[in-house]
């Protein structure tokens, strides 16, 4: 809806077109907003430096957050400028790790709907449902079902933050026009006994049905999709282990869909792996992994990672052979009867172990990778373990919120007496050891998906590929300077996250029309291309143009 069909308190209760004390006087008088905001008329700079003044008095970046969803609740192109102003500040607030902490309080800290929530109670229904969303292009639903979130397990319905807020990074991070991206909850239950007995809980009071009801529910979410918005793009997100990678493979070759912990992580990992490799000198097809845990994580990981060391040269069996994995029950090995399908294309024939040091010295990694969610597990007789195997050990200790992750910065330039290449899931600062300062990198998705939402938003792509991820991994990693890959950093500065991934999305859009996946006609120029659909958080222009038109 435009701001010449709003007027009044509807008009400022209306967070897309409302401009607060931004209004000048012939939008006041054109809209019947004379009298109802104070007789002033300030520039976005304005607004933003009181915004900055009320974060200033809050304690916690928790309280922060809430003020900021607040201000989105009102003000969503200030919200979007708070962000964009100063990422590397405000993405750990809106985002990881704070997000995590919001979750678990989310029923006690709700303020108003955002997005939808689609219950199982409804089935037979949900296309009538979806039409109550009233934004008729919709281009991007980021669903959860609460399974598995963050490193928190299932939460429930409380797990509706990670939408709201993936679909946020959206646009902070890329510019994807924030009306046309949907949130939204499938709630099938959940066997959280705290949640199910809190007064405050938003969700269904019942335990999770089978996976054959859940997986008809999804089908008829998926296909009710297809027919009320035909150009969406489904992107799933923290689902459990076995489902995630179960539902990817039931859609992905026959709709628009992609799911961030499996192919995300896995993208943003490969950026940082390719990085590794130039600091050692070496290729990616020379390493050998092994996973802390084998979840749809470590699963997505290992499956993205072989497809990128096949383009250097490798057979799949080959790459496949570099790959291990160790879980709660072990090594991951040929004997073992308790395994996933999609795990036992990394169960190689080895001892059984449930000792990871012992697996470390006899498979010889020269990278581990934690996606265990279990902090504190790569202990110092890990690190030392991995150091005294390799010169240059790589260490990713990609679980979070903060209190997950498998070692810390500190800790793994420490033990390693400062050899360890390093990133985690969340941001340590940086580590001064021995005369040097390490840069620890951030191993964070916000790299990749949004770069990768941007690039379909723009082509309209009609499906989402592995090799959209290996191109945007590559993509990230070439962007980090010289001189910070020296520092040991994987990943470019947070602070110029909009130029990172409008490059990114360019050379993922280039991509698309290469693979015949676009339906819009191929630009000359795809940097150029993507500035064209950008987000800007501005208001002048807008609404001086539609105040005109009125």
């Amino acid at each position: 809806m435009s701001i010449s069909q709003k007027h009044g308190l509807s008009l400022l209760q209306d967070s897309s077109l409302n401009k607060s004390t931004a209004f000048t006087e012939e939008e006041k008088q054109l809209h019947g907003l004379v009298g109802l905001v104070p007789d002033v008329t300030e520039t976005e700079g304005i607004q933003l430096q009181r915004v900055m003044q009320q974060l200033a008095t809050k304690d916690t970046d928790l309280e922060r957050y809430i003020y900021l969803i607040n201000l989105l609740d009102h003000n969503e192109r200030l919200f979007y400028r708070t962000i964009m102003s100063d990422p590397a500040r405000f993405l750990p607030i809106v985002y990881d790790p704070t997000i995590g902490e919001a979750c678990l309080r989310f029923g006690h800290i709700y303020r108003q709907p955002r997005g939808m929530y689609l219950s199982i109670t409804r089935r037979g229904k949900v296309k009538e449902i979806l039409k109550n969303w009233p934004q008729r292009d919709v281009r991007f639903i980021c669903v959860t079902n609460g399974g598995r979130i963050l490193g928190l397990g299932d939460i429930g319905a409380n797990g509706m933050g990670i939408p709201i807020g993936k679909l946020q990074l959206y646009t902070a991070c890329a510019g994807v026009p924030p009306q046309h991206l949907l949130p939204m909850y499938l709630d099938a239950g959940t066997n959280n006994e705290q949640y199910l007995h809190d007064p405050l809980y938003l969700g269904l009071r019942k335990t999770r049905p089978s996976t054959e009801d859940l997986y008809s529910f999804v089908d008829e979410f998926v296909e009710a999709v297809q027919k009320v918005f035909p150009k969406c793009c489904i992107h799933f997100e923290d689902w459990t282990g076995a489902d995630a990678v179960h539902l990817l493979e039931r859609y992905r070759n026959k709709y628009c869909v992609y799911n961030d912990d499996v192919q995300g992580t896995a993208g943003i990992v490969l950026a940082g792996m390719i990085n590794a490799a130039k600091i050692k000198g070496t290729k990616l097809r020379d390493e050998n992994f092994l996973f802390l845990g084998a979840g749809s994580a470590g699963i997505g990981l290992a499956g993205l990672l072989c497809s990128a060391m096949v383009e250097e040269g490798l057979t799949l069996e080959q790459a496949r052979s570099r790959v291990h994995m160790f879980d709660i029950n072990g090594l991951i090995e040929s004997a073992r009867k308790d395994l996933f399908d999609f795990q036992r294309i990394y169960a190689h024939k080895h001892s059984p172990t449930r000792d990871f040091v012992t697996a470390i010295k006899s498979i010889r990694p020269t990278t581990i990778i934690g996606v265990s969610t279990a902090g504190g597990t790569f202990t110092q007789a890990v690190v030392e373990a991995v150091s005294q195997i390799n010169e240059r050990p790589v260490i990713l200790a990609l679980s979070n919120p903060t209190e997950h992750a498998e070692c810390t910065a500190e800790q793994a330039y420490t033990w390693s007496k400062g050899r360890a290449i390093y990133a985690a899931g969340v941001q340590f600062p940086p580590v001064h050891f021995n005369g040097q300062t390490f840069l620890p990198g951030q191993a964070n998705n916000f790299y990749i998906f949004p770069a990768i939402g941007m690039a379909v938003f723009a082509t309209q792509a009609s499906r989402v590929t592995d090799q959209m991820f290996i191109q945007a991994a590559r993509a990230v990693a070439d962007l980090v300077p010289a001189q910070l890959l020296a520092q040991g950093l994987l990943y470019p500065p947070q602070s110029g996250i909009l130029e990172i991934e409008i490059q990114t999305a360019a050379r993922v859009a280039k991509l698309v029309f290469e693979s015949g996946l676009a339906q819009v006609k191929r630009p000359e120029d795809f940097v150029v291309f993507i500035r064209e659909h950008l987000y800007k958080p501005e208001y002048a222009t807008e609404l001086a143009a539609e105040t005109t038109a009125a």
